[in-house]
């Protein structure tokens, strides 16, 4: 695997692409600029890695956009050392890009295939998330809960209650619900009752799937 200077170049196009479309928040430029997207990807697409478009990856999933990564992580505001759960963690390179925010990364990936190869592989590039799971995104981490943000990489058909309830007051859940497009949400817990939402727009993922294979 290597990382050319041909490659660095086209990471700065593609942030500038980014900040073209509304992204304002440098720290998550920065991230996109320093991770190599094309490591988290089949060879044949190589060339294609730094262009703002979802890609196929392992087990009929795919790498999102790259607006869209940069996008869910502006919402979640993270500061450093913020407790972040991830629901599904495909390629690993939205879960780098948290590493990269300085959050403690949770992350939970439904598909045994991608589970094992990401976590080898996030390991051989330096990312170290703080827990990696085979499981049920629907139910989230309760033994690690309260999480600071939580982060859904699918679309959901609804908004699963126990990542509502696994948010500290203050915490954020990004999340796209609907079939296709998916209308991007963000909840805001404001206190042990109540959550505050708002709606971002359309957004294409791939579904969310229940209970782990």
């Amino acid at each position: 695997m290597k990382d050319t200077t041909r490659h660095q170049g086209k990471r700065r196009q593609l942030v500038q692409i980014l900040k073209d479309k509304g992204i304002t928040n440098s720290l998550v430029l920065k991230a996109i600029g320093k991770i190599p997207r094309h490591f988290f990807m089949d060879s044949s697409f190589e060339h294609h890695a730094y262009q703002d478009k979802a890609f196929p990856i392992a087990a009929d999933q795919t790498i999102s956009q790259p607006y869209t990564v940069a996008f869910q992580s502006e919402l979640l505001e993270i500061e450093k050392g913020h407790n972040v759960l991830e629901i599904g963690t495909g390629s690993g390179y939205q879960t780098a890009v948290l590493c990269e925010l300085g959050a403690k990364v949770y992350s939970i990936e439904r598909q045994q295939e991608l589970y094992k190869k990401t976590k080898l592989f996030l390991t051989k590039l330096g990312y170290r998330p703080r827990y990696l799971s085979f499981g049920d995104g629907y139910k989230g981490l309760p033994e690690y809960a309260p999480f600071d943000s939580i982060i859904v990489t699918a679309g959901a058909p609804f908004v699963p209650k126990p990542l509502l309830a696994q948010l500290k007051v203050g915490g954020k859940l990004v999340i796209p619900v609907g079939d296709d497009p998916q209308i991007m949400h963000r909840y805001i817990r404001t206190s042990a009752t109540s959550f505050e939402k708002k709606e971002y727009g359309e957004f294409r993922f791939v579904p969310l799937l229940e209970d782990k294979n």
